[in-house]
């Protein structure tokens, strides 16, 4: 099987104090199993916890080691597909619902920062998307009206105030945040573990057995975890709950660079993204760093190492073309992994389709770790008999 990650990811490489949670070693029933333990799961375990249900976590290796290591961690409102876009596949009434689900995913973060300690690096951020073809200009216009007319606090711009080329661009006021996706894993389960989650690393589900009224996990270590209802956050490979392919996996670049003296040309950390194909985002860290991104190519091309290191090149290229003025521009990590989109772009979130007691919660797209806040949120009222409407938004039974 290929790897989901490669290079040397600079979440998992800069947090050195780094929690062990044990494996499991005995049998076990719980009224929600979670299984996975990147981002996704563990914001499952903070919101099924949160409201009283009891819930256990396990993760076939470390907590936030995989998929979630490579995550650029850049949140915004927004998604890949513009509002223009999206209304040919969503209906423009739902092309808006979901910018403004994900709007309300950004309140829940920077809830979260606020009423626990801010121990993750949560920075809210406004938001560029940009395009630096003039024949795109009247395209980037069109969305900014959509936007405005439909409640979005956005400015329209024409002249860049940052040092590389813009033609037109659109400013989302407070449309974004960054985090540190590492430590705001563990700072959701920290949370979990205080409202009884339990936490279990190194412990891979191997089997499921369908019952009428739970469902049976055996694990690695033939321990069995017996539970109401298993919620699959398992990210890009759900093969041993399903065989349904839910989107289309791509392979994603990021490079950053070392700790800068100073940030010229890009002084106010905006989140950026631009409206190349393939596009280009860009964010900043607390301790003065550059991440770029991007360059995406089918994932079955992830094991050709000279097409990897041509997109690093690629990127950092990029990046010393639209910050000519920092001289100390040097890069520190290169990595790359797997990503996976549908159509809508939305994500895929509720029941499975054969087993009621089955769940999903897949942040596919590029808004993973907000989908997985929208549908940790959905779940929780639909254990406790509440159908969220959103959720035909997400349903596994649409076209993908």
């Amino acid at each position: 099987m290929k790897n989901y990650v490669k290079g040397n990811p600079i979440f998992t490489n800069i947090n050195k104090n780094k929690r062990q949670f044990n494996y499991l070693t005995e049998d076990i029933e719980t009224d929600v199993l979670i299984i996975g333990g990147g981002i996704t799961g563990c914001i499952n375990a903070y919101y099924f916890s949160k409201n009283n249900i009891d819930v256990v976590l396990i993760e076939k290796e470390r907590i936030a080691h995989l998929s979630t290591s490579v995550t650029t961690s850049l949140l915004q409102y927004e998604l890949d597909d513009t509002l223009l876009k999206l209304k040919d596949t969503l209906g423009i009434d739902n092309a808006i619902k979901s910018y403004n689900l994900c709007k309300d995913a950004l309140y829940e973060v920077e809830n979260f920062a606020k009423t626990y300690k801010n121990d993750f690096d949560y920075i809210k951020r406004d938001c560029l998307f940009y395009t630096n073809n003039t024949l795109s200009k009247k395209e980037i216009y069109d969305e900014y009206i959509l936007r405005k007319e439909n409640g979005f606090d956005v400015e329209y711009i024409e002249e860049s105030i940052w040092s590389f080329d813009l033609k037109a661009g659109i400013i989302s006021k407070n449309g974004g945040c960054e985090i540190d996706p590492y430590k705001f894993s563990h700072s959701l389960l920290n949370q979990a573990i205080n409202n009884n989650a339990k936490i279990f690393e190194n412990t891979e589900a191997k089997s499921v057995i369908y019952e009428k009224d739970y469902i049976l996990v055996e694990t690695n270590y033939s321990y069995k975890i017996k539970a109401k209802k298993v919620i699959v956050c398992t990210g890009y490979n759900a093969s041993l709950f399903t065989k349904k392919r839910f989107g289309t996996k791509y392979n994603t670049f990021n490079i950053c660079t070392k700790p800068l003296k100073e940030l010229k040309g890009y002084s106010d950390g905006i989140l950026i993204r631009d409206d190349n194909s393939p596009y280009h985002y860009l964010r900043t860290t607390k301790d003065n760093r550059i991440i770029i991104g991007g360059e995406d190519v089918s994932f079955e091309l992830i094991d050709n190492k000279n097409i990897c290191e041509k997109k690093y090149d690629i990127l950092e290229q990029k990046l010393k073309e639209m910050f000519s003025e920092i001289d100390d521009l040097e890069i520190d990590y290169r990595y790359c992994g797997c990503f996976e989109t549908t159509k809508d772009n939305l994500g895929v979130i509720g029941e499975d389709l054969k087993h009621n007691n089955l769940w999903y919660c897949l942040g596919y797209g590029a808004n993973g770790i907000l989908y997985a806040i929208i549908g940790a949120k959905m779940l929780v009222k639909l254990y406790n008999g509440i159908v969220d409407e959103n959720l035909k938004l997400f349903r596994l039974n649409r076209t993908l």
